[in-house]
């Protein structure tokens, strides 16, 4: 008979072989012995047979009968109703209560409510894409640090990878929607007059692509607030769009290509200091725009999306 208990020393068949030479007249030691367990053990399984028999000898469940301190349902729907409703941390609804945090806390982890974003549903995907190249472009900005030896993302180890004091490169891009097209310079900083000198930089580069701007996509940083930034954008009749506070995904094409660039240029070669990498960034970004396929584009890079719209809005 196989033993239902991965960690049960005994199979009923062995229970009822010990009942069985003790009924013969062996002693508890002697069978003991011979099983390989402890007297009392073999006391315990005799005692079992005599109050149930046959039946008694089968394993258990191993949960307790009763449960004196779990909550009663009551109070956990209390519980939960608070959380939904009133939107309580697991403090407030414990002091309101007089229960423990820890059991508020483990309940409402136990019924999918221990964060207070799961009890809004997530919101729904919503993908865009202009049709026109410079219909929209999204600019951002990525800090990168400067270093003068590898780093521990390309050596594996933090052990003699420190570059103190060395300071952050800047690296300004402007990606466009319809064709994800990309403009990327490394500056010495993000305050407004070097981004709007960038900016002056991606309008001329897109231009000689034959792409004129119509909309810039940025985020709320100041610099890009700036009056001076406005202004030129006003002087050039281009509408400016902000991205929703503290979200992000709105400029989702610049933040997805930024993860590129992370992963292909700045971290996925062992570049020996950061001037080798900044030096790096042309080559990339050419073939970026130009042979690297792109899932968004059906497989075709950048500069053949951009022939095809124009051709098709010429």
């Amino acid at each position: 008979m196989n033993n239902p208990h991965q960690n049960a020393r005994l199979t009923v068949y062995s229970r009822e072989q010990i009942v069985a030479r003790i009924g013969a007249g062996q002693s508890a030691v002697e069978v003991a012995e011979a099983f390989g367990v402890s007297v009392r053990t073999v006391r315990k399984w005799v005692a079992r047979f005599k109050a149930g028999g046959r039946a008694a000898l089968s394993n258990r469940a191993s949960a307790p009968i009763r449960r004196p301190r779990r909550l009663p349902d009551r109070v956990v729907a209390v519980i939960v109703w608070m959380r939904r409703r009133l939107r309580l941390t697991a403090s407030a609804i414990a002091a309101s209560l007089g229960l423990p945090r820890s059991t508020v806390a483990r309940w409402l982890t136990r019924v999918g409510l221990g964060r207070l974003a799961q009890l809004d549903p997530p919101e729904p995907v919503r993908r865009y894409q202009r049709e026109r190249p410079g219909e929209l472009l999204h600019l951002d900005i990525k800090k990168l640090g400067r270093f003068d030896r590898p780093g521990h993302r390309v050596t594996g180890t933090r052990r003699g990878c420190r570059n103190r004091g060395a300071g952050w490169d800047f690296v300004h891009v402007a990606v466009d929607d319809a064709t994800r097209l990309a403009y990327v310079e490394v500056l010495p900083d993000e305050r407004k007059d070097t981004t709007t000198g960038f900016l002056l930089r991606a309008l001329r580069w897109f231009r000689r692509h034959g792409i004129r701007v119509e909309r810039f996509m940025t985020d709320n940083g100041s610099a890009y607030r700036s009056r001076r930034f406005r202004k030129v954008l006003r002087l050039l009749a281009i509408r400016h769009i902000y991205t929703r506070p503290y979200t992000p995904k709105t400029n989702g094409k610049a933040e997805r290509f930024i993860q590129t660039l992370l992963r292909e240029w700045a971290y996925g070669l062992a570049h020996p200091s950061s001037n080798a990498r900044n030096a790096d960034l042309p080559r990339w970004l050419d073939w970026f725009n130009r042979s690297r396929p792109h899932s968004a584009l059906k497989g075709s890079p950048p500069i053949a999306a951009v022939n095809n719209l124009m051709g098709n809005h010429s």
